[in-house]
């Protein structure tokens, strides 16, 4: 009884100040549009604290512990045998998580003969920081790669599989690459967020003015359609029906855009699930050993949205 009403009250606060947030957004957009803007793209770009204790309370999996320098701030690096004499997996994970969410995968990879190395990105888990973007995302996982050579294969999760595309299409050294519900689209990820936290229509289209002002960098040009037919490596992506934060159409984008790539679609698994289940683990392993796995989607002009053969 204790727990369920603890659960109840957790949820009335939590709906509480989601509530709060889309009114001051509401409210501020027409108010203060400028400041609102701005507060808007700082908390686009903040983790929840929770991928913090998260990473503490998941532990290590027996991980050998470093660090790398990215700037003015610290990386946490995570390894599961010797990435520098053996076949190495790179393991990056999404938006407010960490390394050790794939403890899942450790055991199977290393019995498959792969040492591991994962990464929590720039404030998630035990690195540091206090914000940070896709574009960054991309920069400390091509960081973390470059220590230890080429890659046997690079696993991302969501705007981690976003990251390691864009890592791959500016030269990150891989064999193979598998994305799990992996963003495609920063736009249309900054629309959904803003329909969340309230933010008024009028004014989400211009979440990144100040940032591509400041990079010069226009973020639409880091879309999966665009950047994937640079990569030759074979992917397998993994998405599934039900995916209520990145749609599977984002992830069917990927192949239909990706020459080596090949879609396995999921049913009831969700965003989240997917990463741990055996069956998605067992075919990402069937794939690196280089079977055929799920279909391949063809792109054309005359078929917008693609067809499996």
């Amino acid at each position: 009884m204790a727990a369920s009403i603890f659960q109840t009250n957790s949820t009335i606060v939590r709906n509480t100040t989601l509530a709060l947030l889309r009114l001051r957004f509401a409210v501020g957009s027409w108010l203060q549009p400028d400041a609102t803007l701005q507060r808007a793209y700082r908390l686009f770009c903040t983790p929840y604290a929770s991928s913090r204790r998260r990473a503490l309370e998941a532990g290590t999996g027996g991980a050998a512990m470093s660090t790398l320098a990215h700037g003015d701030e610290r990386i946490a690096v995570y390894t599961w045998g010797d990435p520098r004499s053996r076949p190495w997996i790179l393991l990056a994970h999404g938006w407010s998580s960490h390394a050790t969410r794939f403890l899942a995968w450790i055991e199977p990879l290393r019995r498959a003969g792969y040492a591991v190395v994962g990464f929590d990105q720039l404030a998630h888990g035990r690195s540091s920081g206090q914000r940070t973007t896709l574009p960054e995302f991309a920069s400390v996982l091509a960081a973390v790669a470059a220590q230890y050579g080429r890659a046997a294969a690079v696993i991302g999760h969501s705007m981690g599989g976003a990251a390691a595309t864009l890592a791959l299409a500016d030269g990150l050294a891989a064999e193979r690459a598998i994305l799990i519900a992996p963003l495609a689209d920063p736009i249309a990820a900054a629309s959904r967020f803003s329909h969340f936290a309230g933010l008024a229509e009028r004014l989400a289209g211009h979440l990144f003015d100040a940032y591509e002002r400041t990079h010069a960098l226009r973020v639409a040009s880091l879309q999966a359609h665009l950047k994937s037919p640079a990569i030759g490596c074979p992917a397998l992506v993994v998405h599934d029906l039900d995916d209520r934060e990145v749609p599977w159409a984002e992830g069917e984008r990927y192949v239909r855009h990706w020459q080596a790539a090949r879609l396995l679609t999921t049913t009831g698994l969700g965003h989240h699930r997917i990463v741990d289940e055996s069956g998605v683990i067992h075919a990402a392993l069937r794939f690196l050993h280089g079977e055929t796995v799920g279909e391949r989607v063809v792109s054309s002009p005359n078929l917008p949205y693609g067809f499996a053969c």
